[in-house]
């Protein structure tokens, strides 16, 4: 895909969506951080109905800590993996309290020394919460990176690094979010809705779906 594809493209989920942010709630750096390790595998939606009964009674490490393991998994055991993602909060709780003054450090090293944080959530706590113009790939953004012609790749890491490469510097802060949307909503896995989409005529996708049959 050519330069001038790519900015069309993001100019028009721009136009569309001009300040985008994740469907993730939160209010502070650490609720987005737990909310984050919170959804690895499992849905925004899932994880939200998890917090929204969490974080009344406890949304800093301190009130998390204090809940231990087995006060945090009546709260989030909705949630896939809840036993190892309680586990992984408390003790990146214990971290944030003990090395970094309860704050959630502002650096990939530091972030992805927490348990349960990868590379893709620290990009996505950097860029949501710090504004730095990261580019997390999960599922939908490597799938839409690679049927669009956006930035093709074999794996996430040769993903990530063309999207950074390729995007135009203006869109990169936004791009994390506009392509997961994309993909949530548009770029869909097994049927994408190409006959609905903004993007149609620049995407090098050699399956378009056709509109569906009126039933």
């Amino acid at each position: 895909m050519n330069a001038n594809k790519r900015l069309e493209i993001f100019k028009r989920l721009r136009a569309e969506n001009p300040h985008p942010t994740t469907e993730l709630e939160y209010t502070t750096p650490f609720e987005l951080l737990i909310a984050v390790l919170l959804s690895a595998q499992a849905t925004d939606v899932s994880v939200n109905k998890a917090t929204k009964r969490l974080y009344p009674i406890a949304n800093t490490p301190q009130k998390i800590f204090d809940l231990g393991v087995d006060g945090l998994i009546p709260f989030i055991q909705t949630i896939g993996l809840y036993r190892t993602k309680a586990k992984n909060t408390i003790e990146t709780c214990r971290i944030l309290l003990e090395q970094h003054g309860g704050e959630v450090p502002r650096t990939r090293e530091a972030l992805e020394a927490l348990p349960g944080v990868g590379r893709k959530t620290a990009n996505v706590v950097l860029n949501t919460a710090f504004g730095e113009p990261t580019i997390a790939v999960d599922t939908h953004i490597f799938r839409v990176s690679n049927r669009t012609g956006i930035a093709p790749g074999k794996n996430v890491d040769v993903v990530e690094e063309k999207l950074l490469k390729f995007v135009p510097n203006e869109f990169k802060l936004d791009a994390h979010h506009w392509l997961i949307l994309h993909g949530r909503y548009t770029c869909i896995a097994r049927t994408p809705k190409c006959w609905n989409c903004m993007i149609a005529n620049l995407c090098e996708f050699k399956q378009k779906t056709p509109l569906p049959d009126k039933v």
